[in-house]
């Protein structure tokens, strides 16, 4: 199936705004709130910094 390079801009176009609207503020988003849940249950067992 041979595609035009209309249609291959337009799909272009749609995986661009697919990833920078919607993936990149997603994984941002998860990858804090990953990190923010890790560094809070390590503190459940160690306590906070400068405890010791």
């Amino acid at each position: 199936m041979s595609s035009t390079p209309n249609e291959e801009k337009s799909l272009e176009l749609k995986i661009f705004v697919f990833l920078t609207v919607f993936l990149a503020p997603l994984l941002s988003v998860l990858l804090v709130s990953g990190l923010g849940f890790a560094i809070w249950f390590s503190q459940i067992f160690t306590g906070p910094p400068g405890a010791g």
